[in-house]
């Protein structure tokens, strides 16, 4: 018994420890949780991942118009001004190629995009998703916000 219970800690460790990404500080995940209207020249795009089990210990790469925004892990979201009134391409790595999703944007928008794992042939993929802005607000205000950093590519 005592050896299963030993096996399944080491296990979540070493689960988390792949998972964690660089967290932004509690003030601007805050004031990116409060969903202030953005200017009107500009728009915002909030890619997140739920906080599920499913493809936990895989971080998978974010980028917006061929920018690299951060890496994804359970539990967290991005919060990203881009210019208002053009079309906006986001991406995630998945098993074979990238995953793309254009997004028309509007002035004084906040648009927002799930990525969800997929599990393939040899290791999980991820995809995009747009959502609406009422379950985008309701799923991002359950998690904490990722510091932009470097892609694993």
């Amino acid at each position: 018994m005592k050896n299963s219970l030993l096996a399944a800690a080491i296990t979540v460790t070493f689960l988390s420890g792949c998972s964690s990404v660089p967290m932004e500080s509690s003030e601007k995940n805050q004031a990116a949780l409060s969903f202030s209207q953005p200017a009107e020249d500009t728009a915002v795009i909030y890619v997140y991942r739920r906080n599920t089990m499913a493809g936990a210990a895989l971080k998978k790469d974010v980028l917006i118009d061929d920018q690299c925004i951060g890496e994804t892990a359970p539990g967290i979201f991005f919060y990203h001004e881009v210019a208002a009134n053009t079309e906006h391409k986001i991406s995630t790595e998945s098993e074979f190629s990238p995953n793309d999703l254009l997004l028309d944007t509007e002035g004084g928008k906040s648009y927002f995009v799930e990525q969800y794992i997929k599990f393939g042939v040899l290791v999980g993929g991820a995809g995009l998703e747009q959502v609406d802005e009422e379950t985008g607000k309701k799923e991002v205000s359950k998690l904490k916000l990722a510091s932009k950093g470097k892609c694993s590519v």
